[in-house]
């Protein structure tokens, strides 16, 4: 009897083989090649689950979403508004380990996501994310008067999502210099109560 693959897991785990050659080894070293010795496959065995490398690149993007999100979930459990908020940007500013290593792996997909066919599933990893979580912290801090009443919201939200890239893209250029906690206080202070 023939063995039952999920090949969504099995992508997952293409996916995610893609973001351990490229974290470890950066993205110069990607290729299907790369991946699949990763995994210990054929990398004609790759194609089984992808039409082209862009989709492997495009899924593993999405699991950057996804690890990305499970843990705005876990820190942000219990708070509300600027705790929320911060809690939020914390698990996308590259402050720790973890979201340094995916600034590195992010910022390297940006330049193959923006050359690739657009689909509805090619953005930038935690837009989508950004744009229902954010927002919601900003209208809670707006309410409980933790942000001012004529803060910019929508402004607000584009400038949080400006800098996470933009510090990402310092943290990959100069580690060194990057001063994210500071430049999100920076950028609330003039709307904070």
């Amino acid at each position: 009897m023939p063995r039952v693959v999920d090949h969504d897991e099995r992508r997952r785990v293409i996916a995610e083989a893609l973001l351990t050659v490229a974290a470890r080894d950066g993205h110069e070293q990607v290729s299907s090649r790369a991946v699949a010795k990763e995994l210990g496959m054929a990398t004609g065995a790759l194609w089984h689950y992808f039409d082209g490398f862009d989709d492997v690149v495009r899924a593993a993007a999405t699991e950057v979403t996804r690890r990305t999100a499970a843990r705005i979930r876990t820190a942000a459990e219990g708070t509300h508004g600027l705790s929320r908020l911060r809690a939020i940007m914390g698990e996308v500013l590259p402050l720790s380990p973890t979201t340094r290593t995916e600034a590195a792996v992010v910022v390297g997909f940006w330049g193959r996501l923006a050359s690739a066919e657009h689909t509805a599933e090619s953005g930038l990893p935690t837009q989508s994310l950004w744009q229902d979580e954010l927002r919601s912290a900003i209208d809670e801090a707006v309410a409980d008067g933790e942000l001012r009443a004529d803060t910019p919201r929508a402004d607000l939200l584009a400038l949080l999502q400006s800098i996470t890239y933009g510090q990402q893209i310092m943290q990959v250029s100069s580690p060194e210099d990057a001063a994210h906690q500071r430049v999100l206080d920076a950028v609330l202070a003039p709307w904070t109560t």
